[in-house]
């Protein structure tokens, strides 16, 4: 299956505003707008001037990726970016529970890593 790719040429200016936290707003203005010119989406990425005035923008897809294991308040994950994450969540109403429940579920996944060789 190949992958289809759509590309839209504008006439435009562009604007980009540097903000007081030091991230830029960067606003296409097309000459003879329209609805449906471009398809809205949101994206993490990379985007650049470059040096002949044009403005790239290149999307990098998130990889999600299923926990490797899952107990009741923890998880883990091998990324594929290198990066393991281990993540440990508690509902506000047990916060008086916090330690208990993070050292319980900690020795369930050194176990789990014991039985998987690691």
């Amino acid at each position: 299956m190949k992958k289809r790719q759509k590309t839209v040429v504008l006439s435009a200016e562009m604007a980009v505003t540097e903000m007081e936290n030091g991230m830029r707003y960067v606003q296409v203005l097309p000459d003879n707008p329209g609805v449906g010119m471009v398809t809205p989406f949101v994206a993490n990425g990379r985007g650049q001037m470059l040096s002949n005035g044009t403005f790239d923008f290149v999307q990098r897809k998130r990889i999600r990726r299923k926990p490797e294991f899952k107990g009741e308040h923890i998880s883990l994950s091998f990324g594929q970016d290198g990066t393991d994450r281990v993540i440990f969540a508690l509902p506000n109403g047990q916060r008086d529970e916090l330690r208990m429940l993070l050292m319980e579920d900690v020795l369930r996944l050194t176990s789990y890593l014991e039985e998987q060789g690691w």
